[in-house]
């Protein structure tokens, strides 16, 4: 929200009192000070039997401080991206304390706190003068170690008992702390919104910043929060905390706490409040909830009291660009499948203050999505479109940026589609910094980032927006990976003999239903169309799926089975038929982040973890998890070779494939497999470096067609060519060193024991005399035979082939 600085500082009256008749404040007022000279008289005698009271409480609450402190969730370079508990505190020294926010709090609530003892006599007379003034009691007599008192010790009940209570205790106190230790406590204690309970967590819940780092402004209405934390919310209650923030910087001003320059500047500065679930620099919400999940696994409620640190394997850049990549890729995908219409319709009053109020209460109930704002539309035409944001700005959006509605602008589109006044629409900034119209995407993405070496997650994108769907697509969305799969099955047929030469088929195939117990079934390739003989690296490249199917069949399909389990995959979820060539088994994101390790890592099965460190509120280390290292501590899941030769294969992909995209990259060593599963349900894309393994997906939750154009090449792949532009920025080129169990004939790569002549299957699916391998030399193994399917298969093949591209 955004302010224009007054000529002059405002009025002490900016809070007025209704005028009651002269008589009537005078009794007001005289009354008051009675009863402040009798409570005085009270206090004298409290103070006196302080020490000897037997019914005050301990206060070692106060002299042994311990409050609730949430348990907070970091990247591995310690920015804060998560926090939870009932009461979010960030415990704060009274010296790191900006020193205007100090004088802020003492300007508004207590000007005498270093004068005073405790109870400010000077202040009950001085708010029994303002009420024979004003009429009325609007000056509150209560000092910061009486608020702290009553925090501590006391109900909230308002009864003469309980008031002399808390003075009572404000004496006591006084004589246990010192001023400093007084404050700080208040400062740390006090509840402020939005279950803030201290300025330093305040300062980071309304601006996002460390309480270091907010300036007078801020520091100003973060202040005026103690008397109605609800009231002078900025996040829900922005003029009326604009209001209070102007009263508090005159405050300071007239008390010289700042100089007139300074009030102006504060007074002028534009405030961006953040508010709850947007007060941390980086977006890794699904990150910050499987970290809490953990933790609650064993520590139970503890976990949100107890002030544990959770340090994070995630890079807080590589996440910011893994957030940023997803979400572009969604909305991309929205702006080519068109405009669905506004979001609702409210009615627009003509008064001007009934209109800007209805407004206000209908964007409540459409709160802003990151960089995608939501407003009311206040006029419409097919030339032009003002709409109106919560603050009472006003985006105007013409020309060329509203080609995207110009459907919804016509006359003949639809009454539930239509751009009128007061249609509930959202903008964005496009790159020309100007406001257009959008809308929030129904299609959901998933993102994952892991180091292949050792398994450390470095970026984790569960979906577009955690506070629109909580579902992690990362570990929750169990999904067909299509033929991104597909390298599973090439590396388990390297074991049975065939190579990147191996001449295979691109024929039709055909099941009858006899054969398959059920309908008939044609496989096809995407597309249409068969190619006829060609080498095993080929068909990988294009993503043969015909090939897929022969190769399966010839190693067969328990074996792939049992096989694909080395990469981190459940047998059960990858039945043994022969739609698994084509990955109609079922899949997440992370365990094809962890299969595809295999390959960039040389061969060794790495588990993902994501946490890297937990300590207590002083830094002693509670738990330091110790991964599996490829090379050193992890398994072998295939073997270097299997690992070598796949990874030249699916740097084929990448460089002359489905993935050749990947060349504006401008490196040479990127690998990966794209993957469009059948009708389009499903894209991927699954690649690595030899330091970074990344997995790209989008689809809809309640799976169905992407479009007919869309595959895993044109909507995955740019998601993650965004993210690794960012994240190889300063990473050098990777060359692996050939095995010596590897050997190049002709060109293309043998394992040594299995090579023309010993061993090595040179054709699959060519019915006649084959031809000469890709190397030049002659066949090795004749010829396999058409697939053909058994029993157990025919039963169920119909009702599994559902992915596929």
């Amino acid at each position: 929200m955004q302010s224009q600085s007054p000529s002059s500082p405002p009025s002490r009256q900016s809070e007025p009192a209704k005028r009651r008749p002269l008589w009537i404040r005078f009794l007001l007022g005289l009354v008051i000070c009675i009863v402040g000279l009798i409570a005085s008289a009270i206090l004298v005698l409290g103070y006196a039997l302080v020490v000897a009271q037997p019914n005050l409480p301990s206060l070692d609450a106060l002299t042994d401080y311990r409050p609730k402190v949430p348990l907070r969730v970091y990247t591995a370079d310690h920015v804060l991206i998560g926090e939870f508990g009932e009461e979010r505190r960030s415990v704060v020294r009274i010296q790191d304390v900006p020193d205007y926010l100090k004088k802020a709090v003492l300007a508004i609530e207590d000007a005498r706190f270093y004068d005073h003892g405790g109870v400010d006599l000077t202040g009950i007379l001085r708010a029994g003068t303002v009420a024979l003034t004003n009429g009325h009691a609007s000056q509150g007599a209560s000092t910061i170690t009486m608020q702290v008192a009553r925090n501590f010790f006391l109900s909230s009940e308002k009864t003469y008992t309980r008031k002399i209570y808390e003075m009572l205790l404000a004496y006591k106190i006084e004589r246990a702390l010192t001023k400093d230790q007084i404050l700080e406590v208040y400062m740390n204690q006090i509840y402020l919104g939005q279950r803030a309970y201290g300025f330093a967590s305040a300062a980071r819940v309304y601006f996002g910043k460390d309480i270091k780092d907010i300036t007078l402004a801020e520091a100003a209405m973060l202040a005026g929060l103690p008397k109605a934390p609800s009231a002078y919310n900025p996040v829900v209650n922005p003029k009326r905390a604009k209001v209070r923030q102007q009263y508090i910087l005159e405050r300071m001003y007239e008390l010289h706490y700042i100089t007139r320059e300074q009030y102006d500047d504060a007074a002028r500065q534009p405030l961006v409040v953040k508010g709850a679930g947007r007060e941390f620099s980086v977006h890794a919400e699904y990150v910050a909830e499987m970290v809490r999940q953990m933790m609650y696994a064993q520590y139970r409620e503890e976990a949100y009291t107890l002030g544990l640190n959770v340090v994070t394997t995630i890079d807080s850049a590589d996440q910011d660009a893994a957030y940023r990549a997803v979400r572009k890729g969604l909305m991309d995908y929205e702006h080519r499948h068109g405009y669905r219409g506004p979001e609702g319709y409210i009615d627009l009053p003509s008064d001007p203050d009934d209109r800007e109020q209805a407004i206000d209460d209908a964007l409540v109930d459409h709160p802003d999505n990151g960089e995608i704002v939501a407003a009311v539309v206040t006029s419409a035409n097919v030339k032009q479109v003002k709409a109106s944001f919560i603050d009472g700005n006003v985006a105007t959006i013409q020309g060329n940026d509203l080609r995207f509605v110009a459907s919804a602008l016509s006359t003949r589109a639809q009454p539930s589609q239509r751009l009128r006044s007061g249609a509930i629409v959202r903008l964005m900034k496009n790159d020309e910094d100007n406001w257009v119209i959008t809308q929030l995407p129904q299609v959901e993405g998933a993102f994952v980032s892991i180091v292949p070496q050792d398994g450390a997650i470095r970026a984790l994108v569960g979906g577009f927006d955690f506070n629109k769907n909580k579902f992690n697509h990362v570990t929750q969305a169990w999904r067909q990976p299509g033929s991104s799969f597909k390298p599973f099955i090439y590396s388990a047929s390297l074991e049975k003999g065939l190579s990147p030469a191996t001449i295979i088929n691109d024929a039709p195939l055909y099941f009858s239903a006899g054969e398959t117990g059920g309908q008939a079934w044609e496989p096809k390739n995407y597309g249409g169309g068969f190619d006829g003989p060609m080498p095993m690296r080929t068909a990988l490249m294009k993503s043969k799926n015909l090939v897929s199917i022969r190769i399966l069949n010839n190693i067969g399909t328990k074996y792939a089975q049992g096989y694909v389990t080395k990469f981190g995959f459940d047998a059960a979820r990858q039945p043994a038929y022969l739609p698994m060539a084509l990955g109609a088994g079922q899949v997440t994101p992370l365990q094809m982040a962890t299969g595809y390790s295999v390959f960039a890592n040389g061969g060794y099965r790495v588990n993902p973890y994501l946490i890297a460190d937990i300590t207590d509120p002083r830094g002693a280390v509670v738990s330091h998890p110790q991964p599996l290292v490829a090379g050193e501590s992890a398994p072998l899941a295939i073997t270097p070779r299997n690992a070598y030769v796949m990874n030249s294969l699916l740097q084929s992909v990448a460089q002359r494939g489905t993935g050749a995209r990947t060349n504006q990259l401008k490196r040479t060593d990127l690998a990966g497999k794209t993957g469009t599963t059948n009708d389009s349900h499903d894209a991927w894309f699954a690649g690595y470096q030899h330091s970074l393994v990344a997995i790209a997906w989008i689809g809809y939750d309640s799976p169905r067609s992407l479009g007919d154009k869309e595959t895993g090449g044109g909507l995955a792949l740019p998601v993650w060519m965004d993210y690794m532009s960012r994240a190889l920025r300063d990473v050098p080129e990777y060359k692996s060193s050939m095995p010596p169990d590897v050997v190049s004939l002709g060109g293309e790569l043998y394992f040594d024991d299995l090579t023309p002549g010993h061993g090595f299957v040179a054709t699959i699916g060519v019915s006649q005399a084959a031809p000469e391998s890709a190397s030049g030399t002659s066949p090795g193994v004749a010829a396999a035979p058409a697939p053909q399917v058994g029993e157990q298969e025919k039963q169920d093949i119909m009702n599994l082939f559902k992915g596929g591209n």
